[in-house]
């Protein structure tokens, strides 16, 4: 008897300490769940927030402006019309009248640290206190986007795109290299791989390696190209011509198309092994396949009803079905992170331009009308595209929100740049 009741004692308290535990570890008036902004909400308007210039590095400041912007969800206030200095202590009655709803705040502490603070203009409440280090000076453009993602995630609740990278094919004095830039096209740097024809680099899911086509001692083949010791697989395939399309979910399988004597076919390969199966034959011309997030679909274009269209096929490359059906050219698909929209290039207007739809052909939607605007790739939240587009004269690659507003160009004028492909994280 005794021994049940020092049990039951046991238990009673282990049961308060445990409820104690849920309460301590999260403070009453925590703002750490709250979301500022639905991005999901059909009649959401732009959120007002201050970015104040960060103490020892505008720099920084100055490129999470630019990158909350270019999302077109916020509007940055002015430094001009800012009634707190940067340097005093925040105080919310500074803001009251303004309109912001939260303050950012950043100051260099010592070295190359920096400690980045975000306040409720509403009620006053912090919401945000992280340090953060760089490297070196040349580093702190990369700091800037961390705190900008950061930032983003107290807003919105997700995760920002601002440290992700854009692969592409670069032409600069006749020669085609693989590039890879930071998402805003800053940090370009060569990647060495090139050749005479590079086409389609395309990134892995897990973001570890990209697949590309390349003709080499007059021969097409597809190559894979290991990011973390940059060195280069060649995957040998049957002869013709060889185009890479892109990666199954577990990051080893690929998917890619063979034109040869006048026809071609989908296969798929593999990797590590070297293996390539031919899954999809038909008399008419199949190319440009495209797997889906989840790895059961393919989104590949075909003649089979005249002109280039794009259908859909399982992962076997059975059950295949048309999905475009306004115009009559359409090319390069490429899947949204989600699996819900895919993006393509179609003939309007004596122009290609970048449409989007919803997977069963529906919600067709055309999102650029300037120039000529190919081979579409999504950002890896689905909200933003990257593009080739002509429009100045020179191929560059291009951005835009998912609803075509904000277009702008992030390659130099001076790479001929095409082939855009927007890493995973």
């Amino acid at each position: 008897m005794i021994l049940f009741q020092r049990l039951h004692v046991f238990i009673t308290f282990l049961f308060i300490a445990v409820l104690a535990g849920l309460f301590l570890d999260r403070p009453p008036h925590a703002h750490a769940d709250k979301v500022f902004i639905d991005i999901a909400s059909p009649g959401m308007r732009k959120l007002p927030i201050a970015v104040q210039p960060f103490i020892g590095a505008t720099e920084v400041s100055d490129v999470v402006k630019a990158d909350l912007t270019f999302t077109g969800l916020f509007e940055c206030l002015d430094d001009a019309a800012q009634i707190e200095q940067a340097g005093q202590p925040f105080n919310s009655s500074n803001w009251r009248g303004l309109g912001v709803e939260l303050v950012v705040k950043g100051r260099i502490t010592s070295g190359l640290h920096m400690l980045v603070t975000a306040h409720d203009a509403v009620d006053g409440r912090e919401v945000l206190r992280k340090e953060y280090s760089a490297s070196s000076r040349g580093a702190l453009r990369q700091l800037a986007h961390a705190v900008s993602n950061d930032v983003y995630r107290v807003l919105t609740g997700r995760q920002g795109i601002f440290r992700s990278k854009i692969a592409f094919v670069g032409e600069s004095g006749g020669r085609k290299e693989i590039y890879i830039a930071d998402w805003d096209g800053y940090k370009t740097g060569s990647t060495g791989i090139s050749g005479g024809v590079l086409l389609k680099p395309r990134w892995s899911p897990d973001g570890s390696k990209l697949i590309y086509s390349s003709e080499r001692f007059r021969q097409w083949d597809l190559f894979v190209l290991d990011l973390k010791t940059m060195r280069e697989k060649h995957i040998r395939t049957a002869r013709g011509l060889t185009i890479a399309g892109n990666f199954f979910p577990d990051s080893r399988r690929f998917v890619f198309s063979i034109s040869h004597d006048g026809s071609s076919g989908i296969y798929t390969g593999d990797s590590v092994s070297g293996q390539v199966q031919k899954i999809a034959s038909s008399p008419w011309i199949d190319v440009s396949p495209a797997v889906s997030p989840d790895g059961k679909s393919i989104a590949f274009v075909s003649n089979r009803s005249g002109g280039p269209q794009v259908f859909l096929s399982d992962a076997s490359g059975y059950s295949v079905r048309r999905v475009t059906y306004q115009g009559g050219y359409n090319t390069a698909p490429a899947w949204s992170p989600a699996g819900d929209l895919i993006a393509y290039s179609g003939l309007a207007g004596g122009g290609h331009q970048i449409f989007v739809m919803k997977t069963d052909g529906s919600g067709v939607t055309q999102l650029t009308d300037r120039g000529n605007n190919e081979e579409p790739s999504f950002s890896p939240d689905g909200r933003y595209i990257a593009f080739m587009s002509d429009r100045d004269g020179a191929k560059g690659i291009y951005l835009m929100r998912f609803n075509g507003e904000g277009q702008m160009r992030i390659t130099p004028r001076g790479i001929k740049a095409t082939s855009p492909s927007w890493s995973p994280n």
